[in-house]
C-alpha cells in the first residue's frame, strides 16, 4: 500500500492518506480530501497544516474558499534529505547525552542469604586483584562461616586474590586474624568504639564497591570509578592510622 511506504517516509498514516488524496484529486476543498482519504474532517485541517509546512501540500483562495493541492511528490526526497542532515546534527549531541548516561553510578541491589551469595562472589570474578574489606565479627552471627569456608575463600585462593581488612580490635576478630596468611590477607585493627561498623564494605576492581547486610538480609553493588577511588582513599586513610 503506498499510503504505509509514504510512512515509512516519515509521515503519519493520516498525512499519508490525505496526501495520497490530493494527488488523486488535484486542487480541491478540505471536505472531498476528507471523503477521499476516509478521516473526518476537523481531523484533516490539522493533518493538512502540517503537510503545508513540509512542503507538500499549498493552499490558494478560490471562489471565496480555500482550496488544496499536492505539490511534486518528488519533493519527498527532499524531506528525507532534511531529516537525514537533522539528524545527522543531532548525532553528536545524542552522544554527549549518552555519556552523561554512561557517567552516572550503577547501583545493583541484591535481597536475601542467596543475594549476599551473589555479590560474594561476583567480588572474586576477577583475579590477581586486592580486595579492600571493612566488616566488624557480626557476620559470623548473621551469616555464618560456612559459605565462606566452602566456597568463597576457595575461589578467592584459585583466583589468587589477595585482600587488605580493617576490623573492631574484639577476641574474635584477634582469632580470625590468626588465619591471616593461609586465607591470603593482611588486617589491621581499629578501636570498637571508634571502629562501629554492623555492615562489610567490599572496595574491588577498580570501579566497584559491594555493601553488605548480613542482619538485614539485603547488598548492593555500587560501579563507579570516583565513588570507588573515594571509599579507596577512606580505607588507605584508615589504614594508615590502624595497628
Amino acid at each position: 500500500m503506498l499510503h504505509k511506504q509514504l510512512q515509512n517516509a516519515g509521515l503519519s498514516e493520516n498525512e499519508a492518506k490525505i496526501y495520497l488524496a490530493a494527488l488523486e484529486l488535484g486542487q480541491t476543498s478540505v471536505s472531498r480530501i476528507a471523503r477521499q482519504a476516509g478521516i473526518k474532517r476537523t481531523t484533516v485541517y490539522l493533518s493538512l497544516e502540517n503537510l503545508k509546512e513540509r512542503g507538500l501540500i499549498s493552499a490558494i483562495k478560490k471562489d471565496g474558499k480555500t482550496h488544496y493541492f499536492a505539490e511534486d511528490p518528488r519533493d519527498l526526497e527532499r524531506i528525507m534529505e532534511e531529516r537525514k542532515k537533522e539528524i545527522s546534527n543531532l548525532i553528536p549531541q545524542l552522544l554527549a547525552f549518552t555519556n552523561l548516561i554512561d557517567n552516572k553510578p550503577e547501583i545493583r541491589y541484591f535481597e536475601g542469604d542467596e543475594g549476599i551469595k551473589e555479590v560474594l562472589m561476583k567480588t572474586a570474578e576477577v583475579p590477581n586483584q586486592e580486595i579492600l574489606m571493612m566488616f566488624s565479627d557480626t557476620y559470623i552471627s548473621d551469616f555464618g562461616d560456612d559459605f565462606f569456608e566452602k566456597f568463597y575463600r576457595p575461589e578467592r585462593f584459585k583466583k589468587k586474590i589477595s585482600s587488605r581488612v580493617l576490623m573492631p580490635e574484639t577476641q574474635q576478630m584477634h582469632e580470625l586474624s590468626g588465619k591471616n596468611v593461609e586465607h591470603l590477607r593482611k588486617s589491621k585493627f581499629l578501636p570498637p568504639n571508634f571502629f562501629k561498623i554492623n555492615i562489610e564494605m567490599l572496595i574491588y576492581e577498580k570501579n566497584k564497591i559491594a555493601i553488605i547486610s548480613y542482619k538485614e538480609k539485603f547488598s548492593f553493588i555500587i560501579d563507579s570509578k570516583d565513588i570507588h577511588e573515594s571509599f579507596k582513599s577512606i580505607f588507605e586513610t584508615l589504614w594508615a592510622g590502624a595497628k
